[in-house]
């Protein structure tokens, strides 16, 4: 069974509502369904690497994440109370013309729309989408 588009979004974004209380969740899908699939400038893992983590070869915890849509950059950051700050920028030209905290439910529609949107452009970027919503290749 295939998806419609408008499907995709709303199924990418309620997947990624799923876990938006953790970080380190977010990263490791970004990091692994999403970077293996999407060029790597799309993807930013900004990451703090304590000594005893450079010495065991660990990667470090999760400090943000920054993910580039085209004319969009959607970042997450460690907030108060432990919960992720999500943040939106519009960007024209590579300029920054409004930049807004939203929530997580609208940073992770932002999110899924733009995915979608980049998927309807490019094969790599659908099969990635479907690898993550757990869809087959069919």
């Amino acid at each position: 069974m295939s998806l419609s588009p408008a499907d995709d979004v709303d199924a990418l974004a309620a997947a990624l509502r799923a876990d938006a209380a953790d970080l380190d969740v977010y990263a490791r899908v970004l990091t692994t369904s999403l970077a293996a699939a999407l060029p790597a400038e799309m993807v930013g893992i900004d990451r703090d690497r304590s000594f005893a983590d450079r010495l065991a070869g660990r990667a470090g915890r999760v400090r943000g994440i920054r993910i580039a849509l085209g004319d969009w950059e959607l970042t997450l950051s460690p907030g108060p109370a432990g919960l992720p700050l999500a943040q939106a920028r519009q960007k024209v030209r590579g300029v920054a013309i409004s930049s807004r905290e939203v929530s997580l439910d609208e940073w992770a529609q932002l999110l899924a729309t733009g995915l979608a949107k980049r998927a309807r452009e490019s094969a790599e970027a659908s099969a990635a989408l479907r690898r993550l919503l757990g869809q087959s290749s069919d």
